[in-house]
């Protein structure tokens, strides 16, 4: 099924800060994301722990998302002078916008952030810096799905 009819007002507007400050999107996101990194975890942790299967259920902490979304040089898609949770509530936002337009699937995502992700993730945190890192290339990667600064 199509989900672009959602974010059809979005996609005719295209400003970033409209996307990325959309609290329906970041809402319909933060499911996205963190099934996204609990089974990327799940993937990494399964295959790098003597292959005992673990199933992980988490809640991706918004300094991790936060910091992505700096570290990916893309506040300008935040609102100005936004705090940590304005920060993830727009890669969340982010996030949902690209999926709904089909510019990737959960699969892809799940596989950038596992195939990214290093460390001991036991330990927190590395976690939060590993986890870090892996949103921010996967937000590198979707840069291009999104729309170009209105001059």
């Amino acid at each position: 099924m199509d989900f672009k009819f959602l974010i059809s007002d979005l996609i005719k507007i295209k400003s970033q800060k409209e996307i990325g400050t959309d609290k329906g999107l970041a809402k319909i996101g933060d499911g996205i994301v963190n099934l996204v990194y609990s089974v990327a975890k799940s993937i990494y942790l399964t295959n790098n722990l003597n292959n005992k299967i673990l199933r992980t259920g988490i809640k991706v902490n918004r300094t991790i998302l936060s910091n992505a979304l700096k570290n990916a040089d893309m506040k300008n898609f935040a609102r100005s002078r936004g705090d940590a949770h304005d920060l993830a509530d727009t890669v969340e936002a982010l996030i949902a916008y690209v999926w709904l337009n089909n510019d990737i699937t959960l699969k892809d995502m799940i596989e950038f952030i596992a195939e990214n992700l290093s460390g001991d993730l036991t330990i927190r945190t590395e976690e939060v810096k590993n986890a870090t890192e892996a949103f921010k290339v996967l937000l590198n990667h979707i840069k291009s799905f999104l729309p170009e600064p209105i001059k």
